[in-house]
């Protein structure tokens, strides 16, 4: 596992992200210590996938400093780097081959790497592939064709795969996006899990809705038109008026159970 620097994981610094003349990101400052597990929450085209693909070294920000893992972006290998990340999203999603199993999808994630056939994989990474694999329900679809897995299946097995590499910081972008009711319990579940482990410093999980919030996260972002609208720990920052400020909208928030509710009056 990458060797993650005693301050921060993540450090981003007067972030502005400015693409095609429009301001995607303006005025980042955000920190993400060893330990600690964020919820990146906010509405649609708020900035939390751009935000996650700059965390990832996948977009270059147009001003400011971009630490992770003690490396500063422009003064590091990114293609190293980036195997010290877990990450899952619907854009990975779409490019794993559909004729590759459950398996090999999960072993790919050794090296960061899109398909099994431009590396070696050891005895030892089968059998930590089909550990993930069991971790998350799917130790009976380890020879079952991705193309074929549900799409619950499909989170399930790409989480697997992020954790493969033994990361330093795992980053969930909407990774219950497009289940049903029973699907998505299951995977918050699976993510209150992850969230409780010690093999991971940091994660992160973007998500539109509060109720999706597994337990175990410590922190929160709320984002809004591309700014910061609040940031700490949960209980302390999550709040119905921060909550309505961040979306535009009279909300009510109750915590109950280990689990988030809004709702508008």
């Amino acid at each position: 596992m990458f060797a993650v620097p005693a301050a921060h994981v993540l450090s981003l610094e007067n972030i502005n992200l400015i693409r095609d003349g429009r301001t995607i990101l303006q005025n980042i400052n955000w920190q993400v210590s060893s330990g600690e597990r964020w919820v990146i929450l906010g509405p649609n085209g708020s900035g939390k996938t751009s935000l996650c693909r700059l965390a990832s070294f996948y977009l270059h920000p147009t001003s400011g400093h971009l630490d992770l893992l003690g490396e500063r972006f422009g003064r590091t290998d990114i293609r190293t780097l980036r195997t010290h990340l877990g990450i899952t999203s619907q854009a990975i999603s779409d490019l794993m081959r559909p004729e590759l199993t459950a398996k090999q999808i999960v072993m790919t994630g050794r090296h960061a790497a899109l398909s099994p056939w431009w590396h070696e994989y050891t005895n030892a990474d089968e059998s930590r592939a089909l550990s993930l694999l069991t971790r998350f329900g799917c130790d009976t679809l380890s020879e079952s064709r991705y193309g074929t897995l549900s799409a619950g299946e499909r989170q399930r097995v790409l989480i697997a795969r992020a954790l493969m590499g033994q990361p330093s910081l795992l980053i969930l972008d909407e990774p219950t996006a497009g289940l049903d009711l029973a699907g998505r319990e299951q995977l918050v579940t699976m993510l209150a899990g992850v969230a409780n482990a010690n093999d991971v410093a940091g994660v992160l999980l973007v998500t539109h809705h509060v109720d999706e919030i597994p337990p175990g996260f410590t922190h929160v972002l709320l984002m809004a038109h591309g700014k910061v609208r609040g940031a700490g720990p949960i209980h302390s920052t999550l709040t119905a008026p921060s909550l309505s400020r961040c979306f535009g909208i009279e909300l009510n928030l109750e915590y109950r159970n280990g689990r988030w509710l809004a709702w508008s009056p």
